[in-house]
């Protein structure tokens, strides 16, 4: 009986449609991959401090209400905080979900919407994140009444 042989890796069994060529995107894979790295470990110190502070040295789960959120948004620290988390995560997560469409979809048609839906998603996303980050009003009037709270400034 016959024993099988296994080519070696890299051995030219890569389809002529998958081989680097000279006119190929240059290093975006590569800068990918390193961006993913650096994201993922800039989101895990991100992270971990706002949980440490919103959860555990804070009043827990049962002290984030809006006034929580309103108070935290009043200091420009922490907008620029949660905007830095939010701008991350979205781009860390679309490029991973970039990378598996390019992984599985196997026509280009799919591809190209497939993409086209995770970018337009990612944008609308970030927009209105970062939107209702530097727009939000902790204490607004509403038809000529104003919700005051304690952490509002006086009228």
């Amino acid at each position: 009986m016959a024993v099988p042989t296994i080519d070696a890796p890299r051995s030219g069994r890569v389809s002529p449609q998958y081989k680097r060529t000279g006119t190929s995107k240059g290093n975006f894979e590569m800068l990918a991959w390193l961006f993913m790295r650096v994201s993922g470990i800039v989101l895990v110190v991100l992270i971990f401090v706002h949980l440490w502070l919103n959860l555990i040295d804070g009043d827990g789960i049962k002290g984030i209400d809006f006034g929580f959120v309103a108070g935290k948004w009043a200091d420009p620290v922490w907008q620029i905080w949660d905007l830095v988390m939010l701008w991350l995560a979205m781009l860390h997560g679309t490029n991973g979900v970039r990378t598996i469409i390019n992984d599985y979809a196997e026509k280009d048609s799919t591809r190209f919407w497939l993409k086209s839906v995770l970018y337009s998603a990612t944008v609308v996303i970030i927009v209105l994140g970062t939107l209702v980050i530097f727009t939000f009003d902790p204490c607004p009037v509403i038809d000529g009444v104003a919700h005051v709270a304690d952490y509002c400034p006086a009228p």
